[in-house]
């Protein structure tokens, strides 16, 4: 165990945590990565979907995505679809166990310090320095990242906003399952099946994802996934497939959180919230929020100015967020599938179909923070 003071210690290595980690590194700070799990393959939460968004602005090699997407059906409660297409690449699945373990090798290469099977404990600071408590020991570093998820005890300790509302999904992950036409994501309304969310088919032609997510106090998550799986042998036929996983896991839903930082640490990815409110979608934001936090901390921790924190403020980016939190209380309350089919009709008028068309092909979904927000850190740096 790595026994001298880092600079940075993260906790959590999902996609946040790693990305985090290989950007501070390569500002050469001194960073320890912690993580309860073995190998990073195991146990992953994530359906991976990515959007043209991020594949265009990070560096995801093509060997750890699956092939393109760009057809969406939404399909209503009675099964009645509504055909989109898009003429760009749209989506990609990423294989995110070989992603992980892409990232972690270039955190080592980079002199990322890892820590696996090791949970975070506690923390404490005296002297102007923090003492991080782990499974394994103990250990000091000058600051504290929370990337340990939607239920994030480093935040508790931190005193930091805390997530208070989540969906919570569960996939089953097949190879070898056929599904007419080219490869598409389809996506279902269905109250009972998924209460305030979707069920899901990603099918890249290549790996098949069956999913269903929603508000874990109105179904039972794998009751549902069974129920769901009866439900669609019309569309998907499993017969031969091979079921290599199972996912589960929390989804923030209620947007990123207001107070994510303070001097002695920050918060990211789903610990953050750092989620679409309407969509669910976690990635795209993940990456930009860890990119956007290395860049503060980087900072900090060369100049000493707390100011320089004010930039990363979950208020800033909740201004952007206002129409999809208020599509999130309306999603919420609509259970009656009389009303979800009414939604779907209206969604074939030309007006409601640019709108489908722009919530599923839109790049809105998080704020640029290399903009505005990185002009907003260098207005704090400069006013020391």
């Amino acid at each position: 165990m790595p026994t001298r003071p880092h600079d940075v210690t993260i906790i959590g290595a999902g996609l946040a945590g790693l990305q985090c980690a290989r950007l501070l590194a390569k500002q050469n700070l001194n960073v320890l990565l912690v993580d309860r799990k073995n190998t990073l393959d195991q146990k992953i939460h994530t359906t991976g979907i990515f959007v043209r968004r991020t594949l265009v602005d990070f560096d995801i090699t093509d060997d750890c995505l699956g092939p393109p997407i760009k057809h969406v059906t939404l399909y209503s409660p009675t099964l009645r679809p509504l055909e989109l297409v898009s003429q760009y690449d749209e989506f990609r699945v990423g294989r995110m166990g070989q992603l992980y373990q892409r990232y972690l090798q270039q955190c080592l290469h980079s002199g990322v310090h890892w820590l696996p099977q090791t949970s975070y404990v506690s923390h404490s600071a005296a002297n102007g320095k923090l003492t991080v408590q782990l499974s394994s020991g103990s250990i000091t570093t000058r600051y504290l990242i929370g990337a340990d998820g939607a239920r994030s005890r480093v935040a508790r300790d931190l005193k930091l906003e805390l997530n208070r509302e989540w969906i919570v999904g569960v996939e089953s992950v097949f190879q070898g399952a056929v599904l007419d036409g080219p490869p598409r994501l389809l996506c279902f309304l269905d109250p009972k099946l998924a209460p305030g969310y979707i069920a899901w088919i990603a099918h890249d032609g290549e790996e098949t994802h069956l999913g269903v997510g929603g508000y874990p106090s109105l179904f039972d998550p794998t009751a549902a996934l069974h129920d769901f799986r009866s439900r669609v042998a019309n569309i998907l036929d499993l017969r031969n497939a091979k079921q290599i996983e199972t996912r589960a896991g929390l989804i923030p839903v209620g947007g990123v959180l207001e107070n994510i930082a303070n001097s002695t640490g920050l918060l990211i990815g789903d610990a953050a919230g750092a989620v679409s409110p309407l969509t669910a979608g976690g990635l795209d934001p993940c990456m930009r929020l860890s990119a956007f936090a290395a860049r503060v901390i980087a900072e900090y921790l060369s100049t000493g100015d707390v100011q320089v924190l004010q930039a990363y403020s979950g208020e800033l980016f909740r201004s952007r967020f206002a129409s999809r939190l208020w599509a999130r209380r309306i999603a919420a309350t609509l259970r009656q599938p009389q009303l979800l089919e009414f939604g779907c009709a209206l969604l074939r008028l030309p007006v409601f179909r640019r709108l489908a068309h722009h919530v599923f092909f839109g790049r809105g979904s998080f704020p640029d923070v290399t903009d505005d927000f990185a002009l907003r850190l260098g207005t704090y740096a400069s006013c020391k």
